[in-house]
């Protein structure tokens, strides 16, 4: 079961509403929800959350591209909201998996390929990593999301069960949530 919010900043502080998700199918559908709830195109977050799985939060301002950050890709991959937040971090063009998965620098060379050793025998597909549609454990996308909000990196790494509240909390926007849920 999932919970969506979105908490929209003013003048006066933060403003909270539940949102249905039944039409989304994109992150420009979510995008969408977001902007309609800016008051004067300042600060929106939108939260999706999974039953303690996972959470995702989509920082929209204005007409900028949308930030977004998933706490754990493998486990919201499996899902179809979560799915549509790691595909826009991680990549979802097969055509790109191996492009995305380079630029990640996963086995620690500067071109994503595994130095040959003249003693290490190939062994094929040991070495060949994630596929296509195979997702990190963990968090992925942007950490400094909520940074100037008051919310650092390791706060929000740190998040794990009932991650809307706690991130509520930290911003100040506890009782406005609370009020919608």
């Amino acid at each position: 079961m999932y919970f969506a919010a979105l908490l929209a900043r003013t003048e006066d502080g933060w403003e909270a509403s539940d949102t249905d998700l039944d039409d989304v199918e994109t992150l420009s559908d979510l995008t969408d929800l977001a902007r309609e709830a800016s008051v004067d195109e300042d600060t929106v977050l939108l939260f999706i959350e999974q039953e303690d799985a996972w959470f995702g939060i989509i920082r929209v301002e204005g007409e900028d591209d949308p930030r977004v950050y998933v706490s754990d890709a493998a486990a919201a991959a499996r899902s179809s909201y979560g799915e549509i937040l790691v595909d826009e971090v991680v990549g979802g063009d097969e055509d790109d998996a191996a492009t995305d998965l380079d630029t990640l620098d996963l086995d620690g060379t500067e071109d994503g390929e595994p130095e040959a050793d003249d003693e290490t025998e190939d062994t094929g597909d040991a070495l060949a990593g994630p596929g296509p549609g195979d997702h990190p454990a963990g968090p992925v996308g942007d950490r400094e999301i909520l940074t100037d909000l008051g919310v650092a990196v390791p706060q929000l790494l740190a998040v794990e069960t009932d991650a809307m509240a706690e991130i509520a909390d930290a911003l100040g926007a506890s009782d406005v949530l609370e009020a919608v849920r």
